[in-house]
């Protein structure tokens, strides 16, 4: 195709003159008749560049692709070579397997499940005490199925295979040297804190809460404390003292290890004085920054006095279905629903990162998180089970000095959530930086904008998006993204393998775009909740397929594209995800139900405009006799948030109504005030 760009529309997307007369000059010689996909990759090796304006990137891509034929799906920015999709360990599975093709190999790893994964856990390494006398035992139904039975392990075993002088972690605080943990370090460290533990007189099965930042100390404390036996309750550090109470409260942890503060830039803020506030229980406090003794309540213990014997020390033997980490996600009431792991969950996280991610032995995987939400978890299995590092940067991911540490660590697959790319955008914080060891990128946690996502990719000249979507209760993605197929920004490609989908609309009839099931049995999908009733969450009322099988329900709206690319349009049940967190609407209204002059609140997610991240409007019902304006409201409301439940949720709008639209049952139809909010957003000049 023929791509005619004139010298003055390439200085409108910020170009300078000489360099937009060589770029004009040079588009103006190419042959007529290269494909567009050519002549992107052409472009992209002799023209774009990482420090471009972010419009020029765009601008191209568009002009580029004006008539890509949309039975050929979104448009890509990425094409992989033969030569890195032979390198792939996709690439090593479909010959294991005998699969000529990724779709012959999907669907061979849902249709041989079993087969597929076995495969894994060989690959993997998997190491047992007790050798399973079968992968996948149906015999209780696919909601209740009983993988490796008869097999006793502890995932911890499989962790520090590694070569012992290998980096298991670098990490780096704020303004500080990179530092490095080995293989050999970090194990040490970890029968350290699991001989800590039994020295306390924890026993198998006990819970021990975390509420770290994601550190060295914390990893070590995550795998020490599987590794004695026990079952980490995962505690987020951003929440507020009573959101703590909350998972504390429904766990009812033995201990929790925390830190006296969490230092960002010139802040400190408090973290174990949080758990003092949530009558936490007998807490083990890792400290920052100490001049000398901590002040700690009585009973508490600081993090050298508490460390075990430097020891080795022999993991427990453990069912395939015992319990390793409880992690909390939000579901439609006011309170989180607590998920439990176990051992087959992790193997679940270690999968998706070898084939989806393509982790491989000496990559180093970063990605900004910690341990109270999945990614944390996730980040460790994927990381340690693969041979791989883990980068933890112990500072805000927002700002170039971040970027510094992505440079120096030498990071090979960085994982954001959206909300962070759109900050890098706006500020153009990452100019200049080499992002060239990047093999691959992976977003989460939100809907991602197509153009910031291209930036993105810009940024390290261009490399892959693995667009990722799954859950707590999935232990991974449902629905993701491959380097052996074209990357379109924005888009998923696949569903993970080992996962079988069906997109159902609102009577339960297959569509294009509607709301996600996945067909049981499937490796990391939860089979119990402590707070809840299992069934109910996610079975009760669904339909059955056209050959009985079981329906799983999850609460993503999903639409099919063209060519097998899908797009993600956010969450159809009352949970929005607010920079990369599940918070349900129940939660953010008990926030904000003691502002004077409130008597009733619909806490909604949108869309931000041009798509992407959701953003909390709250529509408002006033007291007849309150006239307050919206305006005034949104920072009361704010402080309320900020103080009761979470300080990363910000308030986008406040918009007052005079009666919350209710179905016949009183239920407040939200996604009717969702639409009717982004219907008058759209219509703005």
């Amino acid at each position: 195709m023929s791509l005619h760009v004139s010298r003055d529309e390439l200085i409108a997307q910020g170009l300078a003159p000489d360099t937009a007369a060589e770029v004009a000059e040079y588009l103006a010689a190419l042959d007529s008749e290269i494909p567009a996909a050519e002549l992107w990759q052409a472009i992209v090796r002799d023209v774009l560049e990482p420090a471009q304006p972010p419009a020029v990137h765009a601008f191209l891509h568009a002009a580029v692709f004006c008539d890509w034929a949309a039975a050929a799906g979104p448009a890509p920015a990425w094409f992989p070579s033969g030569e890195s999709i032979a390198a792939t360990n996709t690439a090593w599975l479909m010959v294991e397997s005998g699969n000529d093709t990724y779709e012959q190999l999907y669907d061979w790893s849902i249709r041989e499940r079993a087969a597929f994964w076995q495969t894994m856990m060989m690959r993997l390494a998997i190491r047992f005490r007790t050798p399973y006398e079968a992968i996948l035992d149906s015999g209780n139904g696919p909601e209740h199925p009983c993988w490796l039975a008869g097999a006793r392990l502890n995932i911890v075993d499989s962790c520090f295979q590694g070569p012992a002088e290998s980096a298991a972690v670098i990490y780096q605080v704020e303004d500080g040297a990179l530092q490095r943990l080995s293989v050999a370090e970090l194990q040490a460290l970890t029968w350290r804190v699991a001989n800590g533990l039994a020295a306390l007189g924890l026993e198998a099965g006990d819970r021990v809460a975390v509420d770290m930042p994601m550190t060295m100390e914390s990893v070590a404390i995550y795998l020490g404390v599987i590794a004695a036996g026990c079952v980490v309750v995962s505690i987020a550090d951003s929440f507020v003292p009573d959101e703590i109470r909350v998972r504390l409260d429904i766990t009812e942890p033995g201990c929790i290890f925390t830190q006296d503060v969490i230092v960002r830039g010139d802040k400190r803020l408090p973290l174990y004085e949080k758990v003092c506030a949530a009558a936490g229980p007998r807490a083990i406090v890792v400290p920052v920054e100490s001049a000398g003794p901590l002040a700690l309540r009585e009973g508490d213990i600081e993090w050298d006095d508490f460390l075990g014997e430097d020891t080795p020390f022999d993991p427990l033997r453990r069912a395939p279905g015992d319990h390793i980490n409880i992690l909390f996600s939000s579901g439609t009431t006011g309170e989180p629903k607590a998920i439990p792991w176990d051992h087959t969950t992790a193997i679940k996280s270690a999968v998706d990162g070898h084939l989806h991610h393509d982790a491989r032995p000496g990559d180093i995987l970063c990605w900004p998180t910690n341990l109270g939400w999945m990614m944390g978890p996730w980040l460790v299995f994927a990381a340690l089970v693969n041979r791989a590092t883990m980068a933890l940067y112990y500072g805000v991911p927002t700002g170039r000095e971040f970027g510094c540490f992505v440079q120096g660590a030498g990071v090979t697959m960085l994982g954001l959530v959206p909300s962070i790319v759109k900050a890098w955008k706006s500020s153009n914080c990452m100019v200049g930086l080499d992002f060239t060891r990047i093999r691959c990128f992976s977003s989460t946690g939100e809907c991602s904008n197509a153009g910031d996502m291209l930036f993105l990719m810009a940024l390290a000249g261009y490399r892959p998006i693995v667009e990722y979507c799954g859950g707590t209760e999935i232990g991974g993605g449902y629905i993701t993204g491959t380097v052996v197929r074209p990357v379109a920004p924005g888009t998923f490609s696949t569903p993970a393998l080992g996962t079988e989908l069906v997109i159902l609309d609102d009577g339960g009839r297959p569509t294009d775009n509607g709301e996600i099931f996945i067909i049981p049995p499937s490796m990391g999908l939860s089979q119990t909740l402590l707070n809840r009733d299992h069934h109910d969450v996610y079975y009760a009322g669904t339909t059955s397929g056209p050959s009985g099988e079981l329906r799983r329900r999850h609460g993503d709206q999903i639409e099919r594209l063209a060519n097998g690319y899908f797009r993600a349009h956010g969450r159809v049940d009352d949970t929005m995800n607010l920079g990369g967190i599940k918070v349900s609407s129940a939660q953010l209204e008990a926030a904000v139900r003691n502002v004077d002059g409130v008597t009733e609140t619909a806490a909604i997610g949108v869309s931000s405009p041009g798509g992407g991240p959701s953003e909390l409007v709250v529509y408002t019902v006033l007291d007849d006799n309150c006239a307050v304006s919206a305006d005034a409201l949104k920072p009361t409301m704010q402080a309320a948030i900020r103080e009761k439940l979470n300080p990363l949720f910000k308030v986008r709008d406040v918009v007052v109504i005079d009666a919350l639209p209710r179905t016949a049952s009183n239920k407040v139809m939200r996604r009717l005030l969702r639409a009717e909010y982004e219907d008058k957003v759209q219509s703005q000049p």
